[in-house]
């Protein structure tokens, strides 16, 4: 059985990792009050880590405090990324490698085309931000062999490379342990409103919500944690969350174990592919923005409250419930999907003289 621990012993595990300051800690956590009435449902309040400070802000940042710490321990020169084109994790990477005088090499996949060609969001932050893009056609191994040829050619010009994700996941475990010192600032923020969560809304298919796995098992919560993830991979997402929160709890000298069964990841709003926005999604930006002034993204938190929605809609969510919904950013790939997003419907809007 896991021993309860107080938030002072947990964040004494966490602070076993060495650690770099780049993120605006803690998020704010507050209320949707216009949302939870027009919803006619539970209470919903939100988890703010899309404004982490760094470049927009968004999980990532975080995760980054305790990675790119050991890249510098390693005596990295340069880092190396790779994900989709409109990636938010290489945007918060190109920014924080910047803070610590690295250099960043971005191996980005396209998954919408030649769409993903177009300089905006994402991808034109990482330039501006003076990354180095290299975009390919490719499935994520492929993706993974350029990362390592990439490294290889830099190893070769003198530079010592740090590769990060895609290519190098074998140990999530500074990722993860982000997301159990989110868990933590959560518990300390509903105590200071007075409020207990009984849900917990996350877009993830791996680390952040392993973090929060971990979190709520060695500090004793009773929070249900939703995870919906924004994609579906070769592994099954519970299994994938499982074996990361694990390793990463046996690195921090947890007493915790997650079997995949006590792991909720559903897959049920991912809609035709990863990076492929959804009609309801769509429909829970629009919602969001004009409701409590806040910006969702097409690929991840759209998709995450589109499932909370639908929870809501058919009786899963009590109505006296408090539900806690943790945005995790990528707000900057709005711009690269104006298509998307309905220019006919953006237009009734407008008038012109």
């Amino acid at each position: 059985m896991t021993s309860k621990l107080t938030i002072k012993e947990l964040r004494k595990k966490i602070n076993t990792i060495p650690r770099v300051h780049l993120a605006v800690l803690p998020t704010p956590l507050h209320e949707l009050k216009r949302l939870s009435d027009f919803f006619a449902g539970p209470r919903i309040f939100i988890k703010r880590d899309d404004l982490t400070g760094l470049a927009f802000g968004g999980n990532k940042t975080r995760m980054f405090e305790f990675l790119l710490a050991r890249a510098v321990h390693e005596g990295a020169d340069c880092v190396i990324g790779g994900a989709a084109v409109q990636s938010n994790y290489c945007r918060q990477l190109t920014a924080a490698c910047n803070m610590l005088g690295l250099e960043t090499q971005l191996v980005l996949r396209r998954v919408r085309g030649k769409k993903d060609d177009d300089i905006q969001g994402n991808l034109l932050l990482d330039l501006i931000a003076g990354a180095h893009v290299h975009i390919i056609d490719t499935d994520q191994n492929g993706q993974c062999r350029a990362m390592y040829a990439l490294a290889d050619n830099l190893r070769k010009e003198g530079k010592n490379p740090f590769v990060v994700r895609m290519a190098n996941d074998s140990d999530l475990t500074p990722d993860v342990a982000a997301y159990v010192e989110c868990f933590c600032e959560i518990v300390e923020q509903c105590d200071d409103l007075h409020i207990r969560p009984d849900r917990l809304y996350v877009s993830s298919y791996d680390s952040t919500q392993a973090g929060l796995e971990i979190g709520k098992r060695a500090l004793g919560s009773g929070v249900d944690i939703v995870g919906i993830t924004p994609a579906v991979w070769d592994i099954d997402s519970s299994e994938c969350i499982c074996r990361y929160a694990n390793q990463a709890a046996r690195n921090l000298g947890l007493d915790v174990n997650i079997d995949s069964k006590a792991v909720y990841s559903s897959s049920e709003y991912v809609g035709k592919s990863y990076g492929i926005p959804t009609a309801e999604g769509i429909e829970m930006i629009k919602l969001m923005a004009r409701e409590e002034g806040i910006f969702l993204d097409p690929v991840y938190t759209s998709k995450a409250f589109a499932g909370l929605r639908d929870h809501i809609k058919r009786g899963e969510i009590a109505k006296g419930e408090n539900v806690l919904f943790l945005h995790t950013g990528g707000n900057p790939a709005l711009f690269a999907y104006a298509k998307e997003l309905g220019n006919e419907d953006l237009q009734t809007h407008i008038s012109f003289d």
